[in-house]
């Protein structure tokens, strides 16, 4: 079965016909599910609906169909419109977003309610983490390096410099830092942004330099030693890439996508009245149309008294011959709170973060908010934390010379403090470890010659 028209795009809510107008007294769209296309009449008509959220174009296939629905034959006459007949259309293909570091920030981080606390829960807690200095195994309470890191540049103290860190891992999967050089060595570093950093190539493959632009200004960095210190460069697992890393949100575009235009929709729903889309169909027993006039001043008291939030669930009053066809799917049939619910725990599942800090309902996989808390700590923020640290060694510890080892405090960490609470109260009921075992069983240097006493004999 053809259609006679389909649905190119013009604004919203505005149904405008290219020849004549059916006996359709209005129509009310107030959700995106939309019919692909309609047949009014045996009149030849092109209708124009746009999407709220970016729906795929269809073009009108009447100038390509020989054959067309024809209704049954009524009366007609001058100034006069005929009786209605419609047919629904397929929809169209599902359009979804970029995956691109610009386009993930626009549709999660910044348009997204739960990405947006996912990315910050996780930046935040992880950025409170205090770093430890080791010089092989001594623990150092001073140094330059402790100095750098607590403030790295002017403008970003050490806190608001790793929470920008690990935001452009979550949200690009990468994540650059340059340092700046003085005559006494590192004075501060910075943090470049992912989507203006390009990775260069050389003739086998790997990377022989990084270059980073802005506007017309371009810089390299080289990636060989001995030219410089050049960038580090923090990437996530890419199963498909060689250079880059692939952002946690990235797994979740589907997600987001889904979750972003379900509040579209919502939205359009209750600016037009919170009912579905239908139509006024115009089909008296004896025959006969409605008269231009009339089809004018019903359409003006439907825009007038039914149309706007603040008109919501005004009951409709229907003349003779009139009648009201809804026309797609109500909220309850497309199961929109629990498909919205659903996307929401997929996004938050591609993050790492339980649904239940977020106030996701439906999610029982915890059997309580502090168990859920720790499972983040343990299996979200520590990994993320413990790999920068390993990273950041490596490139600035041969500034300072030495056996110097980054690592950070997990005991800092609120979400583990139930946990640290049971080691030491296990190690406070061992009698048979000393004092320096039971010291470094919880991250502690020794205590030296004193060591060699248990805390039963003190």
């Amino acid at each position: 079965m053809e259609l006679a028209a389909s649905l190119p795009s013009v604004p919203f809510g505005d149904i405008s016909p290219t020849t004549g107008r059916g006996a359709v007294a209005a129509r009310i769209d107030t959700k995106p599910a939309i019919p692909a296309g309609f047949f009014v009449g045996g009149q030849s008509m092109a209708w124009s609906l746009h999407l709220p959220f970016g729906g795929a174009r269809a073009r009108s296939r009447a100038d390509r169909s020989e054959r067309a629905l024809q209704p049954p034959e009524g009366k007609a006459g001058a100034g006069s419109h005929p009786a209605v007949l419609a047919a629904l259309g397929g929809a169209t293909g599902a359009a979804w977003s970029g995956r691109g570091y610009a386009a993930l920030a626009r549709e999660g981080f910044m348009k997204n309610p739960v990405a947006h606390r996912a990315v910050r829960m996780i930046s935040e807690t992880a950025a409170v983490a205090p770093w430890l200095l080791y010089d092989g195994a001594n623990e150092l309470d001073a140094h330059p390096l402790l100095d750098l890191l607590r403030r790295p540049n002017a403008q970003a103290s050490g806190t608001e410099f790793l929470e920008t860190l690990y935001g452009h891992l979550l949200i690009a999967g990468n994540a650059w830092i340059e340092a700046v050089e003085g005559a006494d060595g590192l004075i501060g570093l910075n943090l470049l942004r992912p989507d203006r950093v390009r990775v260069i190539e050389g003739a086998d493959g790997w990377p022989v330099a990084h270059d980073y632009q802005v506007g017309q200004a371009r810089r390299r960095y080289p990636v060989d030693p001995v030219a410089g210190r050049g960038l580090l460069h923090l990437r996530l697992f890419h199963p498909l890439d060689d250079h880059a890393g692939f952002p946690p949100l990235g797994a979740a575009q589907m997600a987001l996508d889904m979750h972003n235009q379900a509040m579209t929709w919502n939205k359009a729903l209750l600016d037009n009245s919170a009912r579905p889309s239908g139509a006024l169909v115009y089909q008296p027993k004896d025959g006969g149309n409605l008269t231009e006039e009339q089809f004018d001043r019903l359409k003006a008291q439907l825009e007038e008294g039914y149309q706007g939030a603040s008109r919501a669930g005004r009951p409709m009053l229907l003349e003779g011959g009139l009648d009201w066809k809804a026309m797609g799917l109500t909220p309850k049939d497309m199961d929109f709170s629990e498909a919205r619910n659903g996307a929401a725990r997929d996004i938050a599942l591609a993050l790492g973060v339980p649904p239940m800090l977020i106030g996701i309902p439906g999610d029982l996989t915890y059997a309580n908010y502090q168990e859920a808390n720790r499972a983040f700590c343990r299996h979200t923020v520590m990994p993320l934390v413990a790999r920068t640290a390993e990273a950041m060694s490596g490139w600035l510890a041969p500034a300072y010379g030495g056996k110097l080892r980054l690592s950070f405090d997990a005991d800092q960490l609120p979400g583990l403090a139930s946990e640290r609470e049971q080691l030491w109260k296990r190690l406070g009921e061992a009698d048979f470890l000393t004092s320096d075992e039971k010291r470094e069983a919880v991250g502690y240097q020794p205590l030296g010659a004193a060591g060699g006493i248990t805390f039963a004999d003190s």
